[in-house]
């Protein structure tokens, strides 16, 4: 990355960052977004970045936040979401190399329906979910953690939806995205995939993101949850858009 690339890139993510530590959700969403529509680095390398960003982010609210997290929800997360990771990460490599544009759609639709999916502030439940439901979610989200490092929106909307403290479903969502960060960049250095060099210069929005992270818990911005929802939705459902459309009409154009 030129040294223009390598600054809008560390404000993408601080941005990213600082949303998804007052939300509990985001932080891929919005770089991957903003990764596709820029063209800094490529979606395979930038899912890798936003893999070891996300285990810094999440590294830094656990330690003090570990004490909420649902470990039992949590356990049957995971149960479905690490199988489900490596096909994502299959499927990621498998399009990049052969259909970009699909690969480029599949994101922008990702992002738009996460989007309106954020944009709804669920109900709560009158009683917890079924354990089942929690598995179901945790595959949908371990496919998209493995093919875009994006494995919130699903999960979060359930999350949200049970009857449980704000506390722990933030950070049982956070230790999620945690462990399937680390499993996620354990496939990459297993496959050999690593970014270049020069690529893996975005490594230096770690003091950035940490830096968001801790400005975030301690300067809330003065806006309410709900604003603050509706600023992320606005943005996240824009970049999907502008996203998605060229890769539509790249593939309806190749078609012809």
């Amino acid at each position: 990355m030129s040294v223009a690339e390598l600054i809008g890139f560390l404000v993408l993510t601080g941005a990213a960052a600082y949303a998804q530590t007052l939300t509990g959700f985001a932080f891929g969403l919005i770089t991957m977004g903003g990764v596709g529509l820029t063209g800094l680095l490529s979606l395979p390398d930038a899912a890798m970045i936003v893999s070891v960003l996300t285990l810094v982010n999440a590294t830094q609210m656990l330690l003090k936040g570990w004490r909420d997290v649902a470990w039992r929800k949590f356990g049957l997360v995971m149960a479905a979401s690490i199988p489900l990771l490596f096909v994502g990460y299959w499927l990621l490599e498998w399009l990049a190399g052969t259909q970009a544009d699909v690969l480029r759609l599949i994101l922008g639709l990702v992002i738009i329906v996460s989007s309106l999916q954020l944009a709804r502030k669920p109900e709560p439940l009158a009683k917890p979910s079924r354990d089942g439901s929690f598995a179901f979610f945790g595959g949908i989200a371990g496919l998209m953690g493995g093919m875009f490092s994006t494995a919130g929106p699903p999960l979060v909307y359930h999350f949200y939806s049970q009857p449980m403290p704000l506390a722990t479903v933030r950070e049982t969502l956070v230790t999620v995205f945690a462990l399937n960060a680390v499993f996620r960049i354990g496939l990459v250095v297993l496959s050999g995939n690593l970014p270049s060099g020069s690529t893996l210069t975005g490594l230096l929005a770690i003091p950035g993101v940490m830096g968001a992270t801790y400005a975030a818990r301690r300067w809330p911005p003065p806006v309410s949850p709900g604003t603050m929802r509706r600023i992320v939705f606005i943005l996240l459902f824009l970049s999907g858009v502008s996203l998605g459309a060229p890769a539509v009409t790249h593939l309806l154009g190749a078609s012809k």
